[in-house]
Order: structure tokens, then sequence, then C-alpha cells
């Protein structure tokens, strides 16, 4: 699917192992899916897109907001309720708070005529968090293809491996998909495709290049190296806008780039400074060390009414001597 290609790129494996796993819209699916990778390795991401360009009905949850049990399987039976009622439009809130419930009340809601004729996806995110909440829970989402009678898939995002997850009194295993880490090819790939339409992809794909090959050896996600792209690339172009420097002249960007880079090592990536504060050092040409963090100017604090503290203390002993 060409379309699918330009929207998920470097995951082209992943991509083509869960459109085979999915199949058919009526075809019976496998019962459950662990997806696991480190953070922003693009699993998220990957299987929200997916299941929303086949447009296969599906409802998405993270562990970490549902964070018990009536509030994760309510919200599932919710969503899925919704998914079936849309057409006419009207829904009623739905209440669970045992797994028995949820599994009665899923074979009501995926009864409905829109659902029953294909397969159905839950997703839970951060899926390590199940392992706080019932026994009998990850059991029953690996298993609730076979208890429901449906044609339903779990999948199961999580950042930590599937033997560290399995229960220790055995369950259903789950058809495992590892996401690697993105290399830098991959990284200069993805990042060079976000490049503003002012600009060309060339003079853009450069400054990435100069980007990674500062930031890549101490932070490979691609989140914070998005975040880091967005927030010096003003500085970049800037010889360019002043007509002080053509898009070709990569030794002269460099050159002014470079500083303000070895602040951003200082500040931003330990999210020291916010954004916009970070936008007015670049304006000043302030020393990064003079603005302060949260947690600096916390330990600052503490430390001086500290040093009162004892001073005090000194002052009144020697006051008290003094006077015997």
């Amino acid at each position: 699917m060409p379309h699918l290609e330009n929207v998920v790129l470097c995951r082209e494996s992943q991509v083509s192992t869960l459109q085979s796993l999915f199949g058919e819209r009526h075809h019976f699916s496998f019962p459950s899916i662990f997806i696991y990778g480190h953070t922003a390795s693009g699993k998220t991401y990957v299987t929200q897109t997916l299941l929303k360009t086949l447009e296969l009905p599906h409802v998405f949850v993270n562990c970490v907001e549902c964070f018990t049990l009536r509030l994760l399987l309510e919200q599932i039976l919710n969503k899925l309720n919704h998914l079936s009622s849309s057409e006419d439009g009207c829904s009623t809130e739905i209440t669970c708070e045992t797994f028995n419930d949820f599994v009665r009340l899923f074979k009501q809601v995926t009864a409905a005529e829109n659902l029953k004729d294909q397969t159905v996806y839950i997703v839970l995110d951060k899926a390590e968090y199940l392992r706080d909440m019932e026994a009998n829970l990850l059991p029953g989402f690996l298993r609730l293809q076979e208890l429901a009678d449906r044609n339903v898939t779990v999948l199961f995002l999580s950042e930590i491996v599937w033997e560290k997850f399995r229960p220790n009194t055995g369950c259903f295993e789950p058809f495992v998909l590892y996401f690697p880490d993105y290399s830098i090819g991959n990284l200069q790939k993805i990042l060079s495709h976000d490049h503003p339409p002012e600009y060309s992809a060339d003079f853009y794909a450069a400054y990435i290049n100069i980007l990674l090959g500062v930031f890549y050896t101490v932070c490979r996600d691609l989140k914070e190296l998005r975040h880091l792209a967005v927030l010096n690339f003003p500085k970049y172009c800037e010889p360019v806008v002043k007509g002080e420097a053509s898009e070709r002249d990569t030794r002269k960007l460099w050159r002014n780039i470079e500083p303000h880079l070895k602040k951003a090592m200082q500040t931003v990536y330990l999210r020291e400074v916010s954004s916009s504060q970070w936008e007015k050092l670049q304006k000043d040409d302030t020393d990064p060390g003079q603005l302060k963090g949260i947690k600096g100017s916390i330990e600052t604090v503490t430390r001086d009414t500290s040093l009162a503290n004892y001073q005090d203390t000194v002052n009144t002993k020697e006051h008290l001597v003094r006077k015997q």
C-alpha cells in the first residue's frame, strides 16, 4: 500500500507482519499480539496509523490513564459501544466492575450489525501497567477471543520484553513482535521528511545531518530529536534569512549554529528551560548557566535556607556563651 509506506517510514517489516496477521476484515485474526520496543520506536504510531488507514474497528486505551480495573474495562466497553452505535448517534454509558461482567457485556456490544462480521481490535498501550492490576486480567485479555467467542484481537504495546511480562501461573502465548531502535540512517530519513515547505529538502537534510552529528551519541529518542530540530532550525537558517549566506554555504551555517547546539546540550535536552525561555536565550545570546531550572532553584533555596538556619544557631550559641 503506497500511501501507508509514505506515512510510516522505516518500519516496512513491522507493517508487513501486522498486515499479514490482520488478514481480511472477516477472517479470524491472531487472538493476541505483544508489541515491544524502547520508547519512541514507533510502536503506538505504527499501530494507530495502520488501523486507521485500513479503517478497521478498534479502540485504543492507555493503561496509565486507566489505572484501575474498572476504569480500564469501562473505557474499552464505552468506546466499543460508541463504535457500534455511531450510525444512530445514541449510546449509553456502560458500567463494569469485574472481568466476568466485561466478557458478558463485550459479547453484547460486539453483537451489533456493524461489528459482528469483522475483527475488532483492542489496543492496550503501556501494557506493562496491567501487571499491577488483578491477576486474572492479563490471562483474560490473552484469551478474550476464546472466552467471548468473538472475532477479537488484543494488542499489547509495551517497553519491556515478554519474558518479564509473562505471569508465573502460565497463560496463552501471544504473537510477539519486536520494534528495534531507529538507526541513524532511519532518524535522518524520518526527520528530513518534516522539512518546512519554504526551504528545500536538501537544505533541511543538511541541517538534520548536523543535528544528528551532535546529539546522536547522547540521545536517540525520536521525539526528543524532533523537538530539538524544530527548536534550533530558526537559528540555523538565520544567515540565509539575513542574506549573509546561501543554502549551500554549509561551513558558514555550521559556524553559526555550533555554539547554540552546545547550549542545547546543556539545557533543552535536560528540560531545564522551556521552549519559550530557550527562544529568549537565543535572542539575548545569554549563557544557559544563568537560567536555572526548577530543580536547581529549589536546591539553591534549600541550601541557602539551611545555611541561614545554621548561622542563626551558631549566633544563638555564641550569645548564650557571652551571657554566661
